[in-house]
């Protein structure tokens, strides 16, 4: 088709999820093809600069990688059902989760999906080779599958983690066996979000209104690619959230009404209203995985004032997951190192740069929404330099 997009991912990809499910919902004409296909050698990779998926080709020749840019890029060209609402509770509401229900919640499925050794490690690895050799036999599988695998767990977890306590932790149970304390603690913050979405599910079909916003696109890659297909989280899910089971099924359809919301509108909520059900879950993630990204924004801010970068300096040409080195910063009376990475700390400017815009009104109904602590700081706690992401890494504006 000539008008039409490709997307190179994989069922495995947290992040592929998220695109996947937002370009099906958004009606984009679009096929989708693993990274073991030729064309994202020879066309798609030398474009970008990276491997890492999801990325889109566009029918223009021109390539695009990373959920965000993906997002922002077609917003423009397929304004119907727009995923970033324009009044402002919903606005700042949807960019926070775009940080807190993908970056965030990125712990929690990462975890999962690891430490859940016995359960989870021949559907995970024979997932993983499946999109590199689609065709091949069990054992190539697994062969390809460990290389990925093994590739994943690298330099960025020790951030998803949260730092260096978390990630010894998480290496320790990794060369041995995870402890049962830690094992229940994922599941019981991970009922913990189901039961929220639970209650949110039984009168909202989506988090704003009738139609998904990027709230939605953003949770997708913990709850389908990790935990609602992995099998330690899927039946978890299925045993104790039948509507989130259910909405994760939708997500992967084009149609945007659900038949259990056949007579809602396809809108989003009037007067900028923001269901207390969906700040619930926001608070919840924010409570739980939150505070990394205001000490990574303090931590940002002072490795910038040490720095002095010019307007369009590169703080790392090499890495498009880049993290810069850590400081030692002071929240809450206490202090600690922290380390920002750049891509959340681009993540958290939209956030801040929808509340920044706001006069004093709108700026105390945000706050009042947020109510206390780690997601009003996370709009509160200003990044002093804005920054901006070119061919995937991270300049000063």
């Amino acid at each position: 088709m000539k008008d039409q997009y490709t997307l190179f991912g994989s069922y495995a990809s947290y992040y592929t999820a998220k695109t996947r499910s937002y370009l099906r919902k958004k009606g984009i004409p679009f096929v989708e093809r693993l990274p073991s296909h030729p064309d994202f050698r020879a066309k798609v990779r030398p474009m970008s600069g990276t491997a890492k998926i999801p990325q889109i080709l566009t029918p223009e020749g021109e390539v695009v990688q990373d959920t965000v840019e993906i997002l922002d890029y077609l917003e423009a060209r397929f304004p119907d059902l727009p995923a970033i609402p324009s009044s402002p509770r919903q606005k700042v509401f949807v960019h926070l989760m775009e940080l807190l229900a993908s970056e965030g919640l990125l712990s929690l499925a990462f975890q999962h999906r690891w430490l859940f050794t016995e359960e989870n490690r021949t559907f995970v690895r024979m997932d993983f080779g499946r999109s590199f050799k689609p065709q091949g036999t069990d054992e190539e599988l697994i062969k390809y599958g460990n290389v990925i695998g093994d590739n994943i767990l690298g330099d960025k977890v020790k951030f998803v983690l949260g730092g260096d306590q978390e990630y010894q932790s998480f290496a320790a149970s990794l060369r041995g066996s995870p402890t049962d304390e830690l094992k229940a603690r994922l599941d019981r913050e991970y009922l913990g979000l189901l039961a929220l979405m639970e209650d949110h599910l039984i009168s909202h079909p989506w988090f704003l209104g009738g139609h998904p916003s990027a709230a939605d696109y953003a949770i997708m890659g913990a709850l389908h690619a990790h935990l609602g297909r992995d099998p330690a989280g899927l039946q978890l899910m299925q045993a104790n959230a039948p509507r989130v089971f259910r909405w994760v099924e939708h997500m992967l359809v084009p149609e945007v009404q659900s038949p259990e919301f056949h007579d809602s509108a396809i809108e989003y909520p009037v007067g900028d209203e923001v269901p207390e059900t969906a700040v619930k879950i926001l608070l919840y993630i924010a409570n739980l995985y939150g505070e990394k990204f205001v000490l990574a924004a303090l931590a940002f801010n002072k490795a910038v004032e040490r720095l002095s970068p010019e307007t369009g300096h590169v703080f790392d040409a090499k890495h498009i997951d880049a993290v810069l080195p850590a400081e030692t910063v002071s929240y809450q009376g206490r202090e600690s190192e922290a380390a920002a990475s750049l891509y959340s700390i681009w993540i958290l400017q939209r956030a801040q740069g929808a509340f920044g815009a706001l006069g004093e009104e709108g700026k105390a109904s945000v706050l009042e929404m947020l109510g206390e602590w780690v997601a009003a700081d996370l709009v509160s706690v200003p990044l002093t330099t804005r920054v901006e992401r070119i061919n995937g890494r991270i300049a000063v504006a």
